[in-house]
């Protein structure tokens, strides 16, 4: 029964992704985008890879999907011109015939492995203990890939420099997104009030935990960056200037906090991002603790957009 289920779960994933990608509809695509990530999340749960499953939900069916109905909306008015064009039979045919030609190697590639297929996981798992902690995958996150989560938190960065500098010169250093206004004593308001307190609660403990339980940063940064901006949605609160000192010296606290441990490691064990003996646990939690804000408002305030009105609108 469930060797059937698993058989259309990934006929399905199939399917939406061919929709999603010969979809002419922008709004669509996006739409079919978010629900292949919500099902790409249960194929990790049953995968029993739950902190993926966590990341996928958070970052990839609901962030990125923001962030692709945002920027769906910009473009409604040459939607009409893109469905007008229509490519010549020679491109689609080269098209399809890449298309078949990378997933055949792909396909041999991985029938091409031996059995079994070279792993690291032997010498990983034998070395796990020196990290101190119990979750494998911030072990292997902040351990073995320290540099790449590094850079990953710096991409980030770069990509909310890369939305600020969208915004029009007259409201340069002003604060992103509208103004927001919401009754009162409406829903949206009532919400506004009563969900943040749960959803800050539940994102510090998913971040908590993910030192030695499914959970971690990301997934925690995600959901309190989700109750901020339900505040802002609610016009409960408005968003910060992007000139204020003080919001600069927190996107940048992380990475730098990260850079700085790297570079004790460097003196004290002997390489970058390496961590001296009985310092492992201490210090991938001062990493954590130092990204976990730093996240938060990356996320926010990528998905409220570039600068749109004066520092005191």
């Amino acid at each position: 029964m469930m060797d059937l289920l698993n058989l259309m779960l990934a006929a399905l994933l199939l399917g939406l992704a061919v929709w999603t990608v010969i979809s002419r509809g922008a709004f669509a695509a996006v739409a079919g985008f978010i629900a292949y990530g919500l099902l790409l999340t249960l194929v990790w749960v049953q995968l029993h890879g739950i902190d993926v499953a966590l990341t996928e939900a958070a970052i990839g069916g609901g962030l990125t999907g923001a962030l692709l109905i945002n920027a769906a909306k910009r473009l409604r008015h040459t939607e009409a011109a893109a469905r007008a064009e229509q490519s010549g039979i020679a491109t689609r045919g080269l098209a399809l015939m890449v298309s078949l030609g990378v997933t055949l190697a792909l396909a041999w590639a991985v029938l091409a492995l031996p059995d079994p297929a070279p792993s690291l996981a032997h010498e990983v798992i034998a070395k796990m203990g020196a990290t101190e902690v119990g979750n494998p995958i911030t072990a292997m996150l902040l351990g073995f890939r320290a540099m790449d989560t590094l850079l990953e938190a710096i991409v980030l960065l770069f990509a909310l420099i890369g939305v600020w500098s969208l915004t029009p010169d007259p409201f340069w250093g002003g604060r992103p997104g509208l103004l927001q206004t919401a009754d009162p004593k409406g829903l949206l308001a009532y919400a506004a009030r009563l969900l943040p307190p749960l959803g800050v609660v539940i994102g510090a403990y998913i971040f908590w935990i993910g030192a030695d339980h499914p959970g971690g940063k990301f997934q925690g940064a995600t959901l309190m960056a989700a109750m901020w901006l339900l505040v802002l949605m609610a016009g409960l609160a408005d968003a910060p200037a992007i000139s204020r000192r003080w919001l600069r010296a927190c996107l940048v606290a992380g990475p730098l906090i990260f850079i700085a441990v790297g570079v004790l490691g460097s003196v004290s064990a002997g390489a970058f991002l390496a961590y001296p003996i009985g310092l492992a646990k201490p210090l991938i939690l001062v990493i954590e603790f130092a990204l976990m804000p730093t996240l938060t408002l990356i996320l926010g305030l990528m998905l409220l957009g570039a600068a749109q009105r004066g520092e005191q609108a």
